[in-house]
């Protein structure tokens, strides 16, 4: 365990067994739809990578980038797209892929602009979500795990751009982000 963790919430296996579960269920959803992932950066990467290994179906795969936080602890309220889709998702069923869904303003700010693109469906797949900490209302169709009001790195999770690369879900110790 990294020094500044206080404590791992989820295992490199615990991630695994529940994002294969995850994956079947999507895989039987989305049967004979064509869906297009979308991936929001740089979060979700690792477990956008993991996610599609478990997929088994024919479905494309997309990233946008966006900011609300830069490098502090809390959401500035201020969503800005770094980095667009490349594809038209025009009558596609599309799935925004999230590392964490905490206040819900980032992901609702991106089902709004989507939607402008007129997909077929969307939907929300997170690896973790935290409700406590919800601004606005959106639901995700696909949970990973439900977790408490921590502040959560590690598998692609970052505070100032560090401990993604943490192989495990972990809280941060307080000290270091306050």
């Amino acid at each position: 365990m990294h020094r500044d963790v206080e404590r791992v919430l989820y295992t490199e296996e615990a991630l695994k067994e529940r994002i294969t579960e995850l994956g079947k269920r999507m895989t039987a959803d989305y049967q004979g739809k064509n869906p297009v992932f979308i991936g929001v950066l740089k979060g979700s990467f690792m477990f956008m990578a993991d996610l599609m290994r478990t997929i088994d179906l024919p479905c494309e795969v997309e990233f946008m980038a966006v900011s609300s936080y830069g490098n502090k602890s809390e959401t500035t309220g201020a969503v800005r797209i770094t980095q667009d889709l490349d594809m038209d998702i025009e009558n596609r069923h599309a799935i925004i892929v999230e590392d964490i869904l905490d206040s819900g303003l980032t992901l609702n700010y991106l089902i709004n602009y989507l939607n402008g693109s007129k997909p077929a469906s969307i939907e929300i797949c997170t690896l973790l979500d935290k409700p406590e900490r919800r601004r606005a209302q959106v639901n995700p169709k696909y949970t990973g795990f439900t977790i408490p009001d921590a502040f959560v790195v590690g598998y692609g999770l970052d505070f100032a751009q560090r401990y993604r690369n943490l192989p495990y879900i972990g809280i941060l110790k307080p000290e270091v982000y306050q």
